[in-house]
């Protein structure tokens, strides 16, 4: 069956710069109102709905006009506060709502935010659904839909979401101790300091020095978390550090750097995990990853008798993926991973944790894993477009890329997608003994020559 054509959401939720385009208070309200008649036409008419947010000022802007439309639509909200995207799917569950949204542009810039929802058992919403919520922001119900009187909804700010959702991580982590350790941990100035304080601390390290915990509502990812991981490397490398621990700006996503300095990305993780999660029989059919993991990776999991799954870019496809291949493990080279058993959506603190336990029981130290793991020397370079589509299908892109997966041939592969958040083009080059540099300047520059015929074709 084809999936529905959808025009506001993209990769993961709904996103732009905050106050411009399509993330004004007025179509979040919108959207709000439409979310709610999408659930109380199958089956919930008067929802409770969870809402929680990141450290950006312009989320308070959006969680009100989320209010306004939830009530307005006969919706009760129960308002989370600043809690990592993982602790709203959570609280869906604890609290036992209808549905849940988040605000946050995850690894974006400040000035960026979106919205994302969850359906009522966590579960990012489908492409299909998030269709029908578009299409419902064109019916006339949708403004004739108005509650009134004892049917409008109403607001409870709860105050112990972040304290429980630290809770419920601490309780899959009873076997964990980091007493032998030091610890960095990088929270990218969001939404995850709070509940990466009560964890870490309750884990007792030898020592443990935060990073990018000092919100100011414009600094999130700036200069810290996985978007600007050096200054995790950097400070493990100054404080002698074991390793350290790096989160985006949601907390879906985590990194690890090594005692040297290296990056553990996420699928150094994925490759510890799934044998770990094997040795307990908690693997399921094989694992989950996108075409954006290492080569390395596929081959290292198959030696192992693993069975490899591959989708779409984006945490929903990976989930879906998993549900259709009856596999509990899977993510992101980027660092969103799903471990099933425990979550429903890319949970960095989760993921954290079950990397230091599967690390701790399989004996395996951080400080080897890279080596041990070798990836393909990748190189990836984003180039900014006024038309990403028409780009990639653009016959003289085709012919540029064509002449370039020659020069690769069995060596590696050329992989190139639109953004689904950014006006971008990402370039991946994955290859051995290549200048992976050379051929992604020479695919730029086609991009650019091309973008630049497009926008004069247009004017």
């Amino acid at each position: 069956m084809d999936r529905k054509i959808r025009c506001l959401f993209g990769t993961d939720g709904v996103r732009d710069v905050a106050n411009k385009g399509v993330m004004i208070p007025e179509m979040v309200l919108r959207l709000a109102r439409a979310y709610a008649l999408f659930l109380a036409e199958r089956g919930m008419p008067r929802p409770k709905i969870a809402i929680g947010m990141d450290t950006r000022l312009s989320c308070q802007m959006l969680q009100s006009a989320l209010e306004a439309g939830f009530m307005s639509a006969g919706t009760d909200v129960l308002i989370l506060g600043v809690i990592p995207t993982a602790g709203v799917s959570f609280a869906v569950r604890h609290y036992n709502t209808a549905g849940g949204v988040v605000i946050s542009a995850s690894h974006n810039p400040a000035e960026y935010n979106g919205i994302k929802f969850f359906d009522r058992n966590g579960v990012k919403l489908s492409d299909d659904d998030e269709a029908s919520i578009e299409e419902y922001l064109g019916d006339s119900m949708l403004d004739e839909w108005r509650p009134t009187g004892a049917s409008i909804g109403h607001v409870v700010e709860v105050s112990d979401a972040v304290d429980s959702y630290a809770k419920h991580m601490l309780t899959k982590a009873s076997s964990l101790s980091l007493s032998r350790y030091k610890v960095v941990v990088d929270c990218a100035n969001g939404a995850v300091i709070e509940p990466a304080r009560l964890v870490f601390s309750a884990l007792k390290p030898k020592e443990l020095f935060f990073l990018g915990d000092e919100p100011n509502g414009l600094n999130i990812n700036e200069g810290a978390g996985v978007m600007c991981i050096d200054t995790a490397r950097e400070a493990v490398l100054r404080q002698e550090a074991d390793f350290g621990v790096v989160f985006d700006g949601d907390g879906d996503r985590v990194l690890f750097v090594d005692g040297k300095g290296r990056v553990i990305d996420g699928d150094m993780i994925i490759w510890v995990l799934a044998r770990w999660l094997r040795k307990r029989g908690a693997l399921g059919d094989g694992v989950v990853v996108t075409v954006m993991s290492n080569m390395a990776l596929e081959e290292h999991l198959k030696e192992e008798g693993i069975a490899v799954h591959r989708c779409s870019v984006g945490d929903r496809y990976v989930y879906e993926t998993m549900q259709k291949t009856n596999s509990l493990l899977g993510g992101e080279q980027s660092g969103h991973i799903i471990i099933k058993n425990h979550v429903q959506t890319g949970d960095g603190l989760c993921t954290a944790l079950m990397f230091l336990m599967a690390c701790d029981e399989l004996g395996l130290k951080m400080d080897e894993l890279f080596d041990e793991f070798s990836p393909y020397p990748q190189f990836l370079q984003n180039v900014k477009v006024r038309n990403k589509e028409k780009i990639l299908s653009h016959p003289g892109f085709l012919k540029c890329l064509k002449k370039c997966e020659e020069r690769i041939r069995e060596n590696g592969r050329i992989f190139v997608r639109p953004s689904g958040t950014e006006p971008l083009v990402r370039i991946l080059l994955e290859a051995k003994d290549m200048d992976l540099k050379s051929i992604a300047r020479e695919l730029a520059l086609q991009i650019q020559i091309i973008d630049e015929e497009l926008k004069n074709t247009i004017t």
